[in-house]
């Protein structure tokens, strides 16, 4: 120990005490580690002895199991293992579709099952107002097929069905209900248009099947004049029920286009 020249210790006797004190406690930490860690590898490998023991015994049930799977297989001819597959498959696609119909009920889609698999029924509607509705029957098999529909014959039914039928039937339904539903809405406001505005009509509304073409005549009559002019409507998207290119002119000494609209 130094002593400074009075006679005192270097930071007074209570300061040395403490620097005591640390090492003691120091010393006692370096006695305490080496054990707590002998008690921490020993809890580790009972606990790796026990994992050890799990594993296999969950090695010996894998095995029982197979070996079990394997006899039974062995007793089963080749065409009934096939038919039961074939089976199992058109079980479940008949499940699946049959979700597909009561968790998507509130578009507009409903069906049943039948003996050959669900029919299913699409309402349309447009604006808030029901239309009519379409049946299509198909038979869950591989593959699946359409035994009989009510779908128009202008609605692309076989190119969708080739699209999708076979892949993702969630898609070949919303897709067939995009169809129907816009065909369903221009042909509402075609008629719409033909019964409450018939004053304004100059001759009939004419229209194709598909309503995707739409052309007549209107009058407008400011301060007693007569002013025709001839309206045509085209939709090129036809899962829209609103109109891409509309072209309107007057008929009278001259003849022009006002207004054409690609939206």
């Amino acid at each position: 120990m130094e002593w400074a020249n009075d006679g005192k210790s270097k930071g007074g006797v209570l300061a040395h005490l403490e620097r005591l004190e640390i090492q003691v406690n120091r010393s006692r930490k370096n006695l305490e580690d080496p054990q707590r860690a002998q008690a921490v590898e020993s809890a580790l490998g009972t606990k790796i002895q026990k994992l050890r023991c799990l594993r296999d015994e969950l090695r010996a049930e894998v095995k029982q199991r197979q070996a079990r799977v394997k006899a039974s297989t062995v007793n089963v001819e080749p065409d009934q293992t096939l038919e039961i597959s074939e089976q199992e498959v058109a079980e479940r696609r008949k499940e699946n579709v049959k979700a597909i119909l009561q968790a998507y009920r509130f578009t507009g889609l409903s069906g049943k099952l039948t003996s050959r698999g669900v029919c299913v029924c699409i309402t349309t509607a447009f604006e808030g107002n029901l239309l009519d509705s379409y049946f299509i029957d198909l038979v869950i098999q591989k593959p699946l097929r359409i035994h009989h529909h009510s779908i128009p014959v202008f609605i692309p039914l076989e190119e969708i069905s080739a699209k999708y039928l076979q892949t993702n039937i969630q898609h070949f339904l919303f897709c067939l209900c995009e169809y129907l539903n816009a065909y369903a809405g221009r042909k509402y406001q075609a008629d719409r248009l033909q019964s409450d505005f018939a004053a304004f009509l100059a001759g009939p509304l004419r229209r194709n099947s598909l309503c995707n073409l739409l052309s007549f005549t209107y009058k407008v009559e400011p301060r007693g004049q007569s002013f025709p002019f001839c309206a045509r409507l085209l939709y090129k998207d036809l899962t829209t029920a609103l109109p891409t290119d509309v072209t309107v002119t007057y008929e009278g000494k001259r003849k022009y286009c006002t207004f054409c609209s690609h939206d």
